[in-house]
């Protein structure tokens, strides 16, 4: 991904609701290219899925996509680009991410959507990864905020 702005004009976007969230992740599909990594971080709630959902939709996946937070990692190889959706919310450790084959993952090409990819302060993140942090700031707005370090 070369230039991370290109998914905003700015670094910073307000979005209302969760339609909005799945439109600008079908927006931000249509920039990436294969071997892209988006680091999402937020809190529980935030519209980190919802955003996956929209991605996944703008690449042409079948699938709607929900967060694997109890398998780890759902793959989707049906749209324009392969994707490897992945959430460590419920890990403990940086050795059960490896175990998974998170190398292979980042070697394969595919898009990476990584969910509380800030655990372990971010160290298995490469270094080209697109930080895409999610804040809730009302009950329905969300500040999407994109950044090339760790949050």
């Amino acid at each position: 991904m070369e230039n991370k702005t290109k998914f905003f004009q700015f670094d910073t976007q307000d979005v209302h609701g969760e339609q909005a969230m799945r439109e600008l992740g079908r927006c931000m599909a249509s920039e990436l290219g294969a071997g892209d990594v988006l680091g999402l971080v937020g809190g529980l709630g935030a519209g980190k899925t919802r955003l996956v959902q929209g991605i996944l939709a703008g690449l042409g996946c079948a699938q709607v996509g929900s967060s694997p937070t109890f398998s780890i990692v759902h793959e989707h190889l049906d749209g324009r680009l392969p994707v490897a959706h992945f959430d460590l919310y419920r890990l403990r450790q940086m050795e059960e991410v490896l175990q998974i084959g998170w190398d292979e993952y980042l070697e394969s090409g595919m898009v990476l959507l990584v969910e509380w990819a800030d655990r372990f302060g971010g160290a298995l993140m490469p270094q080209h990864t697109v930080w895409v942090q999610i804040e809730s700031v009302g009950e329905e707005t969300r500040r999407v905020r994109v950044h090339t370090v760790c949050c």
